[in-house]
């Protein structure tokens, strides 16, 4: 994902693309996603059910997980993606994919328009509050964005009309 050691990760929309879909599966909520050296850490909620009396009633139990995705386990994550949304059996289409698919692959179409060097990024109600480590040319510098969660949702809604365009260049660039 990195052309060279040290040199800034390419294509955040499907790297985090392929994160959402993970925690998706897992039903996380209200993440924060650290990029490291080689790969991501990310952390969110998770309701464990558990059973209880004969009537099967459920309580649910809130707990915090975090995970360590190497740059190979979001590799596989990709393939596994592009696998599952070529195949002729299961015909994918944007509306049947989860949330954080939908998502953390907008918030990384910007990621990817912006060429920063890492990125962190956490949730809360349904924002994103993203920082990005920019180069400059008196050295990295820190910028801060947020995405309301009526702007994710606008960002989802418009994102089938995005496909296979390019990113918008920077201005000056």
């Amino acid at each position: 994902m990195r052309i060279y050691e040290g040199s800034p990760r390419q294509n955040y929309e499907e790297v985090l693309r392929s994160i959402g879909a993970f925690l998706d599966q897992r039903g996380m909520k209200e993440i924060l996603l650290v990029e490291a050296p080689d790969g991501f850490v990310v952390q969110g909620l998770v309701v464990e059910s558990a059973s209880q009396g004969v009537w099967s009633e459920h309580l649910g139990k809130q707990s915090k997980e975090t995970f360590t995705f190497l740059d190979d386990d979001i590799a596989r994550f990709m393939e596994e993606g592009h696998a599952r949304r070529d195949s002729h059996q299961q015909a994918v289409t944007w509306g049947q994919v989860g949330y954080y698919e939908q998502a953390f692959r907008v918030v990384g179409r910007y990621v990817d328009e912006q060429k920063p060097r890492d990125v962190f990024f956490f949730e809360q109600d349904g924002a994103f509050v993203i920082r990005l480590l920019m180069a400059s040319q008196t050295g990295s510098r820190h910028v801060i964005a947020e995405f309301t969660r009526d702007e994710v949702e606008s960002l989802i809604a418009a994102a089938p009309d995005l496909r296979d365009k390019p990113p918008k260049p920077l201005h000056g660039a």
